[in-house]
């Protein structure tokens, strides 16, 4: 029997009005499509009290009396998910009637984030649930905090992911995410001894109700074998592959709602599963491990977020996922989502694969074997297809993150796909040596085979030649892309290269995430900002309203109030409360320069240590840190080191007790920044410039007002330019200053030598006063330093702390460092993923 409840709400001064029970979504009853009702429960709160109880008793099996928090969590996930039903499979529906050109977002990374909140927010339930939860003598803050986020992510690109789908739905354009169910995503941070221990993420173990499972969808996947060619009579060689063992993929759907628009697209991710899990012989013979060692082997493949690569065996198995995923997702929208009756020859009409970096790039040479040995198509309409379903975003100037693959390890997973690139190397340097006759070595720089050091794929050339698109993600980087990146290949085609700025979804970075600000926002210019953030523009002239930068101020100081309530309990740390909140979140590697703050910290101490500066002349700061380290990044983990050793010395000395203080709270993810990016004064974006293709945290520090300190790197150009320089803390060399130095000759003992402040930080780092006097402990990050300083920390070190002065001299005035605030947020509305997405629309998907 249903467990029921009383239905009338109780109303408090702190709880929404009893009208809150009519208010959402008008849910349609009835699908105009299927041969059935689909029905949502009524948008009201008895309606939502009903099928909550429904979902406790007849989903979990339980009582509410005997209901655990993961019971009443898990209940209350599936009966939002119920009200998402009807638009989801209402817009599949249309999506496949209309036969609409669709977006197949290919992505390694997809870092979504909680799904409660947001989909209460798409479904505007969360009045209504929150009334119809205390109705049932239940916190929702509780069951907010119950969901694990999918580690599904390692940072911007992950995050970048997640918003532009979101982007898509709200926009009401027709994508489909493509991906993988990574069973441990990236791994969970913790701390032993100030060092990183990474910890598998658990994300799975008590259940994901948003994810939907079609194993009548599956996929078969193959690896390794042989190819053989034969010729046939009319002299046609065709080329057939010879698998030596296969997966099973298993999609696993997630909806993925727009803005209170009826609209749920869709995120497919694939799970590896064995073609033959169990040996019912072997077990029963005694070896169990053996049993079912298919089955372990097989899930491996989607086991682990980016595994450790720097084995043989952690490069394959890199790869494997790769061509895994794409492999899946090509067949599926080939074989399952258009219309078996379809011509292949107008595919482009249909899809445009868009790769979100050089992780997917293997299905260009994928969609290739489909076309030829598959479909039967002649090489050359293959190719013509292939080129128009493809568009490439690079999202790095590194050259270690611009993927290479040795032949000896393509040929070994994937024989096939090598021959193919092969022969489109071969066809495409034909045509450089046209366009470029007698540049013989134009064609071996040009070329998708390096010879050395050892004989590789560059998959990036590969994107870039086959792709009808390439795009950089900010000005500055899109620039570097085309004129230093890949030079030749913009000579060549100077029409495809193209530039798209990253942006953030405001559903979940400012609506969402800053309740405060957004309400003061719509209480003052309505909610439309929602969907068209450029009216935020609005809100610039209140910059000068005494008021408004009051209420301004008392939005950010409840944001780090609630910011220091859960890093109270979430990591036991007590920060003070009347201090700027100085924030350097990402991820951790040497060119972002995590360093470079770390000096600034141990020289304001050491100004105080020395006597050189009184404490109480000291602006008081709260720095604060997240960060992961790749686990086989070794210089990256002894820098999370050093900052925890600085910490743990900073913040237990009296000499600068109130002044200053550090926090490094363990395992930063999207549910953390949530917290701190709307409480944060100071962004810190410092990565040497020319190195940070456009960055996304900057832009979400800046919606939510805070100020940026910043060198003019990646999408920091763009903020400086709309913000204003008055309203922007500029230093450090811009990329031709870096290049320069570079060619001159850059010593980093010299700077060392020169600069008094410089070496009295780098000498008390160095004695071990941080490390129990131990000096040894902070050896590789100041040799380092000294000896190489790759991304030149020395060099714009004095720089840096010029800006930091200015910094102080401006907040020290609370109304002029308001007025700042309040103008960043007004003028950051084109850092919007919906503008993003209208770029890509009109710039590459067209």
């Amino acid at each position: 029997m249903t467990e029921t409840v009383p239905t009338r709400a109780v109303v408090s001064d702190e709880s929404p009005s009893t009208d809150a029970r009519r208010i959402g979504p008008a849910h349609r009853t009835s699908h105009p499509l299927a041969s059935g009702p689909v029905v949502s429960p009524p948008a009201t709160v008895d309606g939502f009290v009903e099928a909550f109880l429904a979902e406790l008793n007849y989903g979990q099996g339980t009582l509410l009396s005997q209901s655990t928090l993961n019971d009443q969590y898990l209940a209350l996930a599936r009966t939002i998910r119920r009200y998402l039903m009807a638009d989801w499979l209402e817009t599949g529906a249309r999506r496949r009637q209309a036969q609409q050109k669709t977006i197949g977002y290919l992505s390694a990374e997809y870092l979504l984030g909680r799904q409660l909140g947001n989909n209460l927010l798409a479904t505007n339930l969360q009045d209504i649930a929150e009334v119809a939860m205390t109705q049932c003598g239940i916190d929702i803050a509780a069951l907010r905090a119950q969901e694990v986020e999918p580690g599904l992510g390692n940072g911007g690109l992950g995050r970048l992911a997640a918003c532009f789908v979101d982007s898509l739905a709200t926009m009401d354009v027709p994508c489909i995410g493509y991906g993988i169910r990574y069973e441990y995503g990236i791994f969970r941070q913790t701390f032993e001894g100030d060092r990183q221990v990474e910890v598998p993420d658990s994300w799975l173990s008590l259940g994901s109700p948003w994810e939907f499972p079609h194993p009548e969808r599956q996929v078969l996947v193959s690896f390794g074998g042989q190819t053989s060619t034969t010729t046939g009579e009319d002299g046609v060689v065709t080329s057939t592959w010879t698998p030596g063992w296969q997966v099973i993929g298993m999609p696993y759907h997630y909806m993925v709602p727009g803005y209170r628009n009826g609209v749920v697209n869709t995120l497919r991710l694939w799970s590896a599963r064995a073609t033959q899990a169990f040996d019912l012989a072997i077990f029963n013979s005694g070896d169990y491990a053996e049993a079912v060692r298919a089955q372990t082997f097989a899930e491996n493949i989607s086991k682990v977020l980016y595994p450790e690569d720097s084995t043989p065996q952690g490069k394959e198995l890199r790869l494997q996922q790769q061509y895994f995923f794409v492999a899946c997702s090509l067949h599926d929208f080939i074989e399952n989502t258009i219309p078996a009756d379809f011509d292949l020859s107008r595919l482009p009409e249909r899809i445009i694969f868009q790769l979100n970096d050089t992780h997917p790039v293997i299905a260009i040479p994928e969609m290739m074997r489909i076309l030829v040995d598959k479909k039967g198509f002649e090489w050359d309409e293959a190719w013509a297809i292939t080129r128009k379903c493809f568009a490439y975003t690079c999202h790095t100037l590194l050259p270690e993150a611009l993927e290479v693959w040795s032949v000896e390890l393509l040929g070994k997973l994937l024989p096939r796909h090598l021959e193919i690139i092969y022969r489109i190397n071969d066809e495409f340097l034909e045509e450089v040596r046209e366009a470029f006759p007698g540049d013989e070595m134009r064609a071996r720089r040009m070329s998708m085979i390096a010879e050395h050091p050892v004989r590789s794929v560059r998959m990036a050339y590969l994107a870039t030649v086959a792709g009808a698109k390439v795009n950089g993600v900010a000005e500055l980087h899109s620039q570097l892309l085309r004129d230093k990146v890949l030079p030749d290949f913009s000579q060549l085609w100077p029409e495809k290269f193209t530039n798209v700025t990253n942006g953030i979804t405001p559903r979940r970075f400012v609506r969402l995430a800053n309740r405060r600000l957004s309400e003061l926002v719509t209480d003052t210019i309505g909610d439309g900002w929602v969907t068209d953030l450029d009216r935020l523009r609005e809100l610039e002239p209140l910059a000068d309203d005494a008021s408004f930068r009051e209420e301004f101020r008392a939005v950010k100081q409840a944001n780090k109030e609630r910011l220091y309530a859960l890093l109270k309990v979430r990591d036991g740390l007590e920060l003070p409360r009347e201090a700027m909140l100085d924030v350097m979140v990402k991820r951790l590697h040497e060119y972002k320069r995590q360093t470079l703050k770390l000096l600034h910290i141990v020289s304001l101490y050491d100004d105080v240590l020395s006597g050189r500066v009184a404490a109480e002349d000291v602006t008081p700061r709260t720095f604060v840190f997240g960060a992961k380290a790749a686990p086989g990044y070794h210089l990256a983990k002894e820098i999370i080191f050093l900052v925890n050793a600085v910490a743990d010395t900073v913040n237990s000395d009296p000499k600068v007790a109130g002044r200053l203080s550090v926090a490094f709270p363990a395992n930063y993810n999207v549910t953390l920044a949530e917290k701190l990016i709307p409480a944060a004064d100071l962004s810190e974006q410092i990565s040497l410039a020319g190195k940070e293709a456009s960055g996304t945290g900057n832009m979400k520090f800046a919606l939510n007002g805070a100020l940026t300190i910043g060198t003019d790197d990646g999408a920091n150009v763009e903020i400086r330019r709309l913000v204003g320089d008055d309203h922007f803390f500029l230093f450090g060399m811009d990329e031709p200053e870096v290049e320069q130095l570079r060619a001159r000759g850059y010593s980093p003992a010299a700077v060392y030598e020169e600069n008094a402040r410089l070496r009295s930080t780098i000498d008390l780092l160095a004695s071990g006063h941080f490390t129990g006097g131990d000096r040894q402990a902070v050896g590789p990050v100041i040799d380092n330093l000294l000896q190489q300083d790759s991304f030149m920390v020395f060099a714009d070190f004095q720089a840096y702390l010029d800006a930091q002065e200015r910094v102080d001299a401006a907040y020290a005035d609370p109304d002029a460092w308001s007025r700042s605030a309040i103008l960043n947020v007004a003028r950051s509305g084109y850092f919007s993923s919906d503008r993003s997405m209208r770029d890509y629309l009109s710039r590459i998907w067209a």
